[in-house]
């Protein structure tokens, strides 16, 4: 469904790699695909559905593993994070991340730089629009959202707008250590700490479904 390559999007353009361009698809990649990335996705999901009363507009949330559990469950401790939230665990099956996911996604949000790197080397024209989770907080805190489309012009519009401006901004904002980029891995790990990655996932999305809706979290 698209990619983002060098020259960018033109409002012409109505497929990239033969797929439709109505929608918007947000990819969320670690491991196993049981804890963090799972995580992400309910997580984002349930953040986007609160905002704008349903999760639609043509925005799709997923999840894979760059060694995932294909077809296992989430990890029960990442199901109780999430329960804790308000979020909904329901019907979630591991991926193994293929080509075809890089393929069809819009953007690329990873749980560490080797992630990164790994969905990078698969090619696919992926490097604008992969980002560590907490890399594309960073510059997304940077956008000033008065130069994004409203949202009545779809969140489709404005999530590619927002992809191509912190593709912009990368290389400007840099991380202040190679860390603060990195969401650690909690599988094994017990549920006090899945708590502290959960809350960690949060706070880095909470700007960055913000910026996609143009709404801010409920207080």
């Amino acid at each position: 469904m698209r990619g983002i390559g060098g020259g960018g999007w033109s409002a012409e353009e109505t497929t990239t790699f033969g797929f439709p361009r109505d929608t918007f698809r947000i990819l969320h990649v670690s491991t196993g695909n049981v804890c963090r990335s799972p995580i992400t996705e309910r997580l984002t999901r349930h953040f986007v559905a609160e905002r704008l009363g349903v999760l639609g507009g043509g925005l799709i949330v997923e999840s894979a593993g760059t060694w995932g559990h294909e077809g296992a469950p989430m990890e029960s401790h990442a199901e109780t994070v999430l329960a804790e939230f308000g979020a909904d665990a329901t019907g979630f099956v591991g991926r193994e991340l293929l080509d075809e996911h890089v393929i069809t996604a819009d953007l690329v949000l990873t749980a560490t730089r080797d992630h990164r790197a790994q969905v990078i080397s698969m090619g696919h024209s992926a490097g604008l629009r992969t980002f560590t989770l907490k890399e594309f907080t960073r510059l997304v805190r940077a956008i000033d959202p008065a130069t994004l489309p409203p949202l009545e012009d779809g969140v489709v519009m404005r999530a590619r707008a927002l992809v191509r401006a912190a593709a912009a901004l990368r290389g400007w904002l840099l991380a202040p250590t190679a860390e603060a980029d990195e969401v650690y891995d909690p599988y094994g790990a017990p549920l006090t700490f899945f708590r502290s990655i959960g809350d960690e996932i949060r706070d880095a999305l909470d700007p960055v479904v913000t910026a996609l809706t143009g709404v801010p979290a409920r207080t």
